[in-house]
């Protein structure tokens, strides 16, 4: 399973104007090519009539999948630049369309580059950018006589309470981060004197918005 990463939390879009001409930045998580590429097209839909409509994507656990699109710019002036901030802030498995009307001024190739950079910086800010932690779920099997303690305790803690379920026995289900799982299974078997039943049941990614 792939490490911990950064991403787009999802759709966001934002405008600027740049000497007259706006510039519309759509962004979105996309997992694959095919996402990538039908973001790009549903953009390009809504915009028939714009002057440009320039486009980057980067998917793929180590970033395999790398697209720029100038669309009728001056060659490198938009989609590269666009890639750069995507490489810049490292996230993966996004996808950028940046919209231009043309607003009668030229701003040349350097003018090109820093506002389609801009466009794109901004569209992240929208969006939110999130680290996805690698989680294991660990089942905690206790009998009712530690439930009050052992819940108390772990919603106190660094440690995330996704769930508890009541049967013969109860069942609490925890997010831990990947590498705590031996202090977490440690901890819960001194705090029931060794009372607890300690399972990894799963592994999922947990997102935590970068501030």
């Amino acid at each position: 399973m792939r490490k911990d990463y950064k991403t787009i939390k999802g759709y966001g879009e934002k405008e600027i104007i740049i000497s007259k001409s706006r510039f519309i930045c759509y962004i979105n998580r996309a997992e694959s090519e095919s996402e990538a590429l039908e973001f790009i097209e549903k953009i390009k839909k809504t915009h028939p009539n714009a002057t440009h409509n320039c486009s980057c994507y980067m998917v793929g656990e180590n970033n395999q999948i790398q697209k720029a699109n100038d669309d009728g710019e001056p060659s490198g002036t938009a989609g590269v630049p666009m890639l750069e901030v995507l490489k810049k802030q490292d996230l993966k498995d996004t996808v950028v369309v940046v919209t231009r009307y043309f607003g009668g001024i030229k701003l040349g190739g350097g003018g090109l580059i820093r506002a389609y950079g801009k466009a794109t910086t901004e569209g992240i800010a929208a969006a939110q950018v999130v680290e996805r932690k690698l989680h294991h779920i660990m089942k905690v099997a206790i009998d009712y006589t530690w439930l009050g303690k052992v819940e108390n305790e772990v919603r106190s803690s660094q440690y995330t309470l996704r769930d508890i379920q009541y049967t013969e026995g109860v069942e609490l289900y925890v997010f831990v981060q990947k590498d705590d799982e031996e202090a977490f299974t440690g901890w819960m078997t001194e705090l029931t004197n060794g009372q607890a039943d300690i399972t990894c049941i799963d592994k999922q990614f947990v997102e935590f918005v970068v501030l």
